[in-house]
């Protein structure tokens, strides 16, 4: 069964196609600058690569571009389009709509109803989405929502301290996200470790970042609140805010209630708090040489990751494995280093020779350490993928 996975952005198309169940990477390719007049086009098919520049005017053409290129009579890795039994997403969010769904109607209205939550996600996936169906009617599409691995977090780590009937009526809660990437690492860490039944810590860190208490598989608290601007600092993202200083923002700045949000959730993070940058390699290379506001943003963001492991080592009653993974968890040794250093007393040793020297799945922990510590490069495209069949099948059997 061949499931094409799409990861949207505003202006980009990518994706990755796979061969299910044999889990083969057939081809992979993107397109950027979507609407603009020049859009930058690559495929990858076993180990040839083409490159072109294109007009594309919105995300079916990139779609019809990415199957015109695999089905190509010479180069491409299908015979027809036919052979796509599914485009899965990494959809983002629908409140009460979680789980693995085919997109319809009711979903759609739903993401486009909750895009104040997820502005940066759910507009353009909606849109994506409905241009999709429209010109492919014979393709399903499944949604993959970040939150359905949260839901078997228990109620208690969910609610907010508001009245009930908020939860009830308005789906306000503690929702969680990153849900394809932290279902990977807590199933490779346990199958790297050969056990089913690990209390794992999860950090997601990259853009955007999360820390998640996994038990047996299951997730029991995320960082990531009821949207994806909460949690930790991230790029440009403010994460946990008081909601209570915002009257004062809007009588001394005099700005309307809109323009500030829409500043926590593009001038806010790292970029915020350094003023500079981001980037975490910018931020690094920048305190090395004395910048104090960039040495700052390192040190709240390194200070809240802290925060929140030594909480889920409480939620978890102890953890078996500590797992990095994401742009910066995958490449920082520093952050890697100063979120591990002094926590011993949690029974976190880390190798400083196997923490400089890692590349890709690699263990980081000294012998002696009784909480293994890894990195492990994400793949939340296979989960889609994975998700997808098994919507399809579900689908097929009503």
């Amino acid at each position: 069964m061949k499931i094409l996975v799409a990861n949207l952005g505003s202006t980009s198309f990518k994706y990755r196609l796979f061969d299910l169940p044999s889990e083969t990477q057939l081809a992979r390719g993107g397109i950027d600058r979507i609407g603009q007049s020049a859009s930058a086009c690559f495929v990858e098919i076993g180990t040839a690569r083409e490159e072109s520049t294109l007009p594309v005017s919105d995300h079916a053409a990139a779609v019809k571009i990415c199957l015109d290129a695999l089905t190509h009579p010479k180069t491409g890795c299908l015979k027809s389009a036919a052979e796509v039994s599914a485009i899965g997403f990494k959809a983002v969010f629908a409140g009460k709509l979680s789980g693995v769904r085919i997109v319809d109607d009711a979903l759609l209205a739903k993401m486009e109803e909750l895009a104040d939550i997820a502005p940066a996600h759910n507009p353009m996936y909606a849109k994506a989405m409905r241009q999709l169906r429209s010109a492919f009617p014979q393709i399903p599409l499944v949604a993959a929502l970040e939150t359905a691995f949260h839901d078997t977090i228990p109620e208690a780590n969910r609610v907010y301290a508001i009245p009930y009937e908020w939860k009830d009526q308005y789906e306000v809660c503690r929702w969680g996200f990153h849900g394809a990437s932290h279902r990977y690492l807590s199933t490779r860490i346990g199958q790297l470790l050969g056990r089913d039944d690990l209390r794992v810590v999860t950090c997601h860190l990259g853009g955007s970042n999360s820390l998640c208490a996994v038990k047996g598989g299951k997730s029991q608290a995320n960082s990531l609140g009821m949207s994806p601007q909460t949690g930790l600092p991230h790029n440009n993202r403010v994460g946990d805010f008081d909601p209570f200083a915002l009257p004062t923002l809007l009588r001394k700045t005099g700005k309307p209630l809109e323009q500030l949000l829409r500043e926590l959730s593009s001038q806010g993070g790292l970029l915020g708090l350094s003023g500079l940058s981001q980037d975490v390699r910018d931020l690094e290379e920048a305190a090395a040489q004395g910048h104090a506001r960039a040495r700052l943003a390192l040190d709240a963001f390194v200070t809240s990751i802290r925060q929140y492991l030594g909480g889920y080592f409480a939620v978890l009653g102890g953890a078996d494995a500590v797992v990095f993974s994401g742009g910066i968890g995958e490449n920082s040794r520093l952050i890697r280093r100063e979120v591990c250093q002094q926590m011993e007393w949690a029974g976190i040793e880390l190798d400083p020779a196997r923490n400089e020297s890692a590349k890709g799945e690699a263990c980081l922990s000294a012998p002696t350490s009784r909480v293994q510590v890894w990195v492990i490069p994400t793949n939340e495209e296979i989960v889609v993928a994975r998700q997808s069949v098994e919507a399809l099948a579900a689908a097929g059997s009503r």
